[in-house]
């Protein structure tokens, strides 16, 4: 058993707390040098992958956070539906796959076409084939 799954909610609570104190002090501090650093060093190309690498960790922060109201207003639930909540994916991955097994609610569609006027098949492309594969060994190695 994963020894997060036993924790207590005070610990869990307090844990989350200390996080979200550290992430607002450092992360202004972290983003300016990062910023500074590379346009001082003209490495424009690697500041783009650094706003790339941002992005998305902010995608799978939100895709956990959300969890419980994105899967109640963008899904509807079956057999087929797959869940927000998974740290290791993000919300247009998710997305994508219910999109395609037809679990997406009206605005769930309405999301995906705002993400597709922005970019082309955007929940299509963002799809995460991998999760699946670790959720399988995550659930194999609880065993």
């Amino acid at each position: 058993m994963n020894p997060l799954d036993r924790m207590s909610l005070f610990k869990s609570f307090l844990l989350f707390c200390i996080a979200m104190i550290l992430f607002l002090i450092t992360a202004p501090i972290g983003f300016l040098y990062a910023v500074i650093r590379q346009t001082f060093s003209k490495s424009i190309n690697s500041l783009s992958v650094y706003f790339l690498e941002l992005a998305l960790a902010i995608d799978n922060a939100g895709n956990v956070l959300m969890q419980h109201v994105l899967n109640d207003l963008l899904l509807i639930k079956n057999e087929k539906t797959y869940l927000f909540g998974n740290k290791m994916e993000t919300i247009s991955s998710v997305i994508g796959k219910n999109l395609l097994s037809h679990t997406l609610s009206p605005m769930g569609l309405a999301l995906n076409a705002f993400l597709h006027w922005l970019d082309k098949d955007h929940s299509l492309n963002s799809i995460n084939y991998e999760v699946r594969l670790w959720k399988a060994k995550q659930a194999a190695n609880k065993l």
